[in-house]
């Protein structure tokens, strides 16, 4: 009997089929100020040592503007000025009118989106299609959806009467800056509760915009503050004695040190922390739907999300031809100008972040996984990466088991649905995945195993204001979005 041989598959090459004219976009929109100080009490207010952190521009590596550092003072300062807005005002407010002001808040970032996006991707360095098409239309959702929710709180909980915590400290991420704010804010003000916000050093720049815009907005002073620093700044937030409720979007390491120090006080605690996604191919799926979500998923965000799908998994009938088809697409992405609406790759957020990506790519060579990254040119000044995946990777590779929060994807072979389950919740984390299939009840089988908090079928990466997000094990706990996002800033 004759046997078949094997049919090689032949790499397309697109690449440089043709190239785009630079289609930047204006950076004049943004009124960028050289100095920032503390939102505090409904006034901008300068910090009591004096001390300001300087931002850069990851794009090209230049100073955009400095912010305040706050202090323990600041922090004093800003903890009571949200405790006498909430017992003189924001409590005491009739629910109806708190909705007013959100949705007001809501408008007034609708109408400055532009300028909201080009600020979010000077100072992060994402790609302004991603800044303008995803992450402040979802903001501003976010606001629009909690201003609903304000009157409607004695429907919300079946005979139960929920009453707001207090006062509720804040702290974002430098990956999301105005959507995390968005998540925290807009379902606390909803609820009946006042604010410190501290968003992460590295990209102040969207959040102190929405303290402006908050001003704007006629909110009574003290009702949302927001203040400036770094770690120390964070660490006298949470150890505050006026603080009623933690919010926290971060690393894990920062996560568990959070709950060790609010271990038996009366705060009441919610983390969103780190991830390790499984995207999840099965023989059945739409390949070329699945390699576009495969990309939407860990290189249009730089992997700069913490539900990234980091980790494939492809089973072994079709691994060949898919990996072929993914760099394939990989070699078509444009790597540069986040401020050019071609990109679709930006700038890494800093330096210390690309030097850990790096880290891990020399990590993965020494591990012995096989390495492949695309040939795209880097510019010259800025911190970028080229999108790079690892096959032949180990199950117990550092690469499919940390957290990377980079352009670097671990990709893993499987043969059966028990099989990819036990290897994908085998992790620390738990975050999020993803399912493609043809069949509906395989994805509904695989959410059910899956120990994740979000399980996207044949997608990957949708969000919308009235879905709770959030996670198990090391990811954290509690959810934000959605009816859920209520629970964690209300009492009964």
């Amino acid at each position: 009997m004759a046997t078949k041989s094997k049919q090689k598959i032949k790499p397309l090459r697109l690449a440089k089929a043709w190239s785009y004219s630079p289609a930047p976009e204006s950076a004049s929109i943004a009124q960028i100020k050289d100095q920032y100080e503390l939102f505090i009490n409904g006034k901008w207010q300068k910090p009591k040592r004096g001390a300001y952190l300087d931002s850069i521009n990851p794009a090209n590596e230049k100073k955009l503007y400095r912010a305040a550092i706050a202090e323990s003072e600041d922090v004093e300062k800003a903890v009571s000025a949200a405790r006498t807005a909430y017992d003189k005002y924001w409590k005491k407010m009739p629910a109806a009118e708190r909705g007013k002001y959100i949705f007001r808040i809501a408008r007034l970032m609708q109408e400055q989106a532009r300028e909201l996006s080009v600020m979010e991707t000077l100072d992060g360095g994402k790609p302004i299609r991603e800044s303008r098409d995803f992450d402040i239309p979802m903001a501003c959702n976010h606001f629009f959806y909690y201003a609903g929710w304000a009157d409607k709180l004695d429907y919300a909980f079946s005979n139960r009467k929920a009453k707001s915590l207090g006062v509720a400290a804040q702290i974002t991420p430098w990956n999301f800056p105005l959507l995390m704010a968005a998540w925290k804010i807009a379902p606390a003000l909803a609820t009946g509760n006042t604010i410190v916000l501290k968003p992460a050093e590295t990209t102040s720049l969207t959040t102190l915009k929405l303290a402006s815009i908050i001003e704007e907005a006629d909110l009574p002073a003290g009702v949302v503050n927001i203040i400036t620093g770094a770690g120390p700044t964070g660490s006298a937030l949470v150890r505050h004695g006026g603080i009623n409720k933690i919010a926290f979007t971060g690393s894990t390491a920062v996560g568990k040190l959070i709950q060790q120090e609010t271990a038996g006080t009366h705060k009441k605690l919610t983390l969103e922390l780190g991830g390790k996604a499984a995207n999840i191919i099965f023989s059945d799926a739409p390949i070329d739907q699945a390699v576009e979500g495969v990309v939407n998923g860990i290189f249009f965000n730089q992997g700069h999300v913490c539900c990234a799908g980091s980790r494939l998994y492809v089973q072994e009938s079709i691994a060949a031809v898919f990996i072929q088809k993914l760099k394939d697409r990989m070699a078509t992405l444009l790597v540069g100008d986040p401020m050019d609406k071609n990109t679709d790759i930006g700038a890494i957020n800093s330096a210390a972040q690309l030097e850990k990506i790096n880290y891990y790519i020399r990590l993965g060579k020494k591990e012995g996984a096989l390495h492949y990254q695309s040939d795209a040119l880097l510019p010259k000044k800025g911190f970028y990466c080229r999108p790079t995946l690892f096959t032949k990777v180990a199950q117990s590779s550092r690469l499919a088991q940390e957290e990377i929060f980079g352009p670097v994807l671990a990709i893993l072979t499987f043969r059966t649905e028990d099989e990819v389950i036990e290897k994908a919740n085998n992790t620390p984390y738990g975050l999020s995945a993803g399912v493609w299939t043809d069949k509906g009840s395989r994805i509904f089988n695989m959410s059910r195993r899956l120990k994740a908090g979000v399980v996207w079928a044949n997608s990957y990466n949708l969000f919308d204001p009235a879905s709770p997000f959030g996670g198990y094990k090391e990811s954290g706990y509690g959810r934000e979005g959605g009816w859920h996002g209520l629970l964690p800033y209300v009492t009964f």
